[in-house]
C-alpha cells in the first residue's frame, strides 16, 4: 500500500514538473516484482535467524537504514569506483533502483549486468531463505 501511495505522489510531482514517464513504464511491474521477491527473501532469512538467535530482533531495525545507504537512491551509482563494482552489484536493489530510474525518467541506460546479478542474488536469497530452519 505504501508503494502505491508513493507512486501516486510521484506521478503528481512528475505532472507538476512536466516530466512524463517513458513508454517502458510497464516494465515497472518487473522491477516491483523483483523488489517484492528480494524483500521476501530477506524476510525469510531474518525470521529464521530471529527464531534461532533472539538478539537478531535488535539488529533488524537498523538493516533497512544500512540497506538504503548501500543502494544508490540519494547518489548515483557512477560514483562507485570501477574496481568495487563487482561487490556493489551484489546488492539486489541496485538493479531494481536502476530499473525504476530507467523506466520512469529515461535518463539513464538500463545496466543489464546489474539487473541480471540482482535477479540472481534475489533468487538465491529467496530459494535459500525458504530452506532455512
Amino acid at each position: 500500500m505504501d508503494v502505491a501511495i508513493a507512486f501516486l505522489v510521484l506521478l503528481v510531482i512528475m505532472a507538476i514538473y512536466g516530466t512524463m514517464p517513458t513508454a517502458v513504464v510497464w516494465s515497472l511491474l518487473l522491477f516491483l516484482g523483483l523488489a517484492v521477491v528480494a524483500a521476501l527473501g530477506v524476510g525469510l532469512w531474518l525470521s529464521a535467524l530471529n527464531v534461532q538467535y533472539r538478539d537478531i530482533r535488535y539488529v533488524v531495525p537498523f538493516l533497512p537504514q544500512f540497506w538504503m545507504y548501500a543502494t544508490p537512491i540519494a547518489y548515483s551509482s557512477e560514483l562507485i569506483p570501477k574496481n568495487w563494482l563487482w561487490l556493489y552489484s551484489l546488492n539486489p536493489m541496485i538493479g531494481v533502483v536502476g530499473g525504476f530510474w530507467w523506466a520512469l525518467l529515461g535518463k539513464s541506460t538500463l545496466n543489464l549486468s546489474f539487473l541480471l546479478i540482482s535477479a540472481v542474488v534475489v533468487l538465491v536469497m529467496f530459494i535459500s531463505g525458504k530452506g532455512v530452519r
